[in-house]
C-alpha cells in the first residue's frame, strides 16, 4: 500500500511525487508516455529551442547594418530536430533520475481508477494507495467538424516533423498557434493563419492584440480573421484547403492549434464519482482536492491556470499540505506570462478592461518606440510597453509589452507587482541606460486617464 499514487509524469506530478517522498511518504508514479510531460517533451522546452533557431535569420539581416557581411548561411531542419531531441532526452533522463533518487517507484503504462484507493496500471497490474493525485495534463483539441481533419497535424505532431513544410496553414490564434507560425515563417516557410474570431490572443490586453497583429503582418505572416476551414483534401502537390467564404488554398501542411483540453479519457473518474465541469476539467478546491476526499488533481487537468510553473507550484503545495504538515494554498491571480512569438510578449497583472472594471480611477501609461538596435539594422519592429496604475492608491496593477526580452521583463515586474509596487516606486528607481526596460521607470505622463472630474 502506497501513501501516494501520482497519475502523470509531467511537471506537476513529478514535483508532487518528489516532495511527498522527501517528506517520508511511500510514493508511486504512473506515466504512459515519457517523463517530463508536455512542457519537456513537446511544449515549452522544444518550442523555445525552435524559437531560438527561428530568430537567427533576423539576426543575420540586422548584422549587415553593423558592418558584418553575412553570406552562405543555410538551415538544416533535420539537424535542428536531432539536436533538439537529444536535449529533450537529456532532460527526460534528469526527471527520471530525480524521481528515482527521491525513492519514487515508477510504473510505465496507462492508469485507470478502480476505486478511490486502487489504480490499474496497463492491463495486468493493480496498485493501492491512501491518496491519489491526478496530474495528466491536457491534450490538443481536434476540430472533427472539418471534413478531412485527419489529414492535419496538431501541436504534438509538429515536433515529429522530419522535414520542414514550405507552405503552411495554421488554424488558431492562441499563443501556441502564433508561436509555431512565427517559428515556421522565420525559418522560411510561407505561413497563413486562419482563425474564427476577429482578434489574436483572446483574453489578452487589447493594445497587445492590436500591436502584435501589426507586427506579425509586417513580418510576413498572412492573417485571415473571421475565417473557418470547411474542408481539407489531398492534392497532387500537397493539401487543398477550402474555406467557408469559398476561397481555396494549397499547402504542404495544416497545423491545428485551436486549444487544449484536459486529458481525462480512460481515467475511470466515473467509477469514483468525479464529475467533470463544463470545460471537461476536474473540479477541485483551493487545496486541489476533488469531491472524493483522498483524490486530488493539479495542473492543466484542472483548467485553472494552464502553465507549467503553476502546475509545479500546485504540485508542491499539495505535497506540503498533505504530507508536509503545513497548509499551503496557491495564488492564481497574479501570473507573469510570456508569449514567444517574434516579437515576443510579456504580460502580468490585469488587462486594461479588467483594471478599469476594478479601478475606475485608472491611469494608463504607454510607450511606443523603435529599439536602439534598429537604428542601425533598419529592422521594422517597434516596441510597445504599457503600465496600468490605480490612481487612488498609486498601485501598479498591470504590465504589458511587446518586443525583445519582454518575457524576461514580465518575470521581474511580476516580482514588483507581487510586492505591491507603486508608480512612485518605479519613478524613484534609477534607469539603466541605454536599455528598453528603462521605459518602465521613465514614464511620466499618462497616455489616457479614466475617472477624472470634468473641468469647467
Amino acid at each position: 500500500m502506497y501513501d501516494l499514487i501520482v497519475i502523470g509524469g509531467g511537471s506537476g506530478g513529478v514535483r508532487a511525487a518528489r516532495i511527498a517522498s522527501q517528506y517520508g511518504a511511500k510514493v508511486a508514479l504512473i506515466e504512459s508516455y515519457r517523463m517530463g510531460g508536455t512542457c519537456v517533451i513537446r511544449g515549452c522546452v522544444p518550442k523555445k529551442l525552435m524559437v531560438y533557431a527561428s530568430r537567427f535569420p533576423i539576426e543575420f539581416e540586422e548584422a549587415v547594418g553593423f558592418g558584418w557581411r553575412v553570406s552562405g548561411a543555410s538551415f538544416d531542419w533535420s539537424d535542428l530536430k536531432s539536436r533538439r531531441d537529444q536535449e529533450v532526452s537529456r532532460l527526460e533522463a534528469i526527471y527520471r533520475q530525480n524521481l528515482e533518487t527521491a525513492g519514487v517507484d515508477i510504473y510505465e503504462g496507462s492508469a485507470r481508477l478502480i476505486s478511490a484507493t486502487e489504480v490499474a496500471v496497463g492491463q495486468g497490474q493493480t496498485i493501492s494507495g491512501n491518496t491519489i493525485l491526478i496530474a495528466t495534463g491536457a491534450t490538443p483539441v481536434t476540430d472533427t467538424q472539418i471534413k478531412g481533419h485527419e489529414l492535419c497535424i496538431d501541436s504534438n505532431d509538429f515536433f515529429l516533423l522530419e522535414k520542414q513544410p514550405k507552405r503552411v496553414l495554421v488554424q488558431g490564434a492562441g499563443y501556441i498557434a502564433l508561436e509555431l507560425a512565427c517559428v515556421l515563417q522565420n525559418l522560411g516557410s510561407a505561413v497563413h493563419v486562419a482563425y474564427r474570431g476577429n482578434k489574436l490572443l483572446r483574453g489578452f490586453d487589447t493594445d497587445l492584440q492590436n500591436h502584435l497583429e501589426q507586427e506579425l503582418a509586417q513580418s510576413g505572416l498572412v492573417l485571415h480573421p473571421s475565417t473557418k476551414i470547411s474542408e481539407v483534401r489531398s492534392s497532387p502537390q500537397g493539401l487543398m484547403v477550402s474555406f467557408d467564404d469559398g476561397n481555396v488554398m494549397e499547402v504542404d501542411a495544416v497545423l491545428k492549434a485551436i486549444g487544449r483540453k484536459p486529458r481525462v479519457d480512460g481515467l475511470g473518474l466515473e467509477v469514483v464519482g468525479i464529475d467533470l465541469d463544463s470545460a471537461g476539467a476536474i473540479p477541485v478546491d483551493e487545496h486541489s482536492r476533488t469531491r472524493v476526499p483522498n483524490i486530488y488533481a493539479v495542473g492543466d487537468v484542472t483548467n485553472r491556470v494552464n502553465l507549467t510553473p503553476m502546475a509545479i507550484r500546485e504540485g508542491h503545495a499539495f505535497a506540503d499540505t498533505v504530507f508536509g504538515g503545513r497548509t499551503v494554498t496557491v495564488d492564481h491571480s497574479l501570473v507573469p506570462t510570456a508569449v514567444f512569438t517574434t516579437p515576443e510578449m510579456g504580460t502580468v497583472g490585469l488587462t486594461e478592461d479588467q483594471a478599469l472594471a476594478r479601478f475606475p480611477e485608472l491611469d494608463v501609461y504607454t510607450a511606443h518606440f523603435r529599439p536602439m538596435k534598429a537604428t542601425l539594422s533598419g529592422h521594422h519592429a517597434k516596441m510597445f510597453m504599457k503600465l496600468l496604475v490605480d490612481r487612488k492608491t498609486d498601485l501598479v496593477v498591470g504590465f504589458h509589452a511587446i518586443g525583445p526580452d519582454t518575457g524576461e521583463m514580465a518575470q521581474l515586474i511580476g516580482v514588483a507587482l507581487q510586492a505591491k509596487a507603486t508608480k512612485s516606486m518605479l519613478d524613484a528607481t534609477l534607469a539603466v541606460h541605454p536599455t528598453a526596460a528603462e521605459e518602465l521607470v521613465t514614464m511620466r505622463k499618462p497616455s489616457r486617464q479614466y475617472g477624472l472630474e470634468p473641468t469647467s
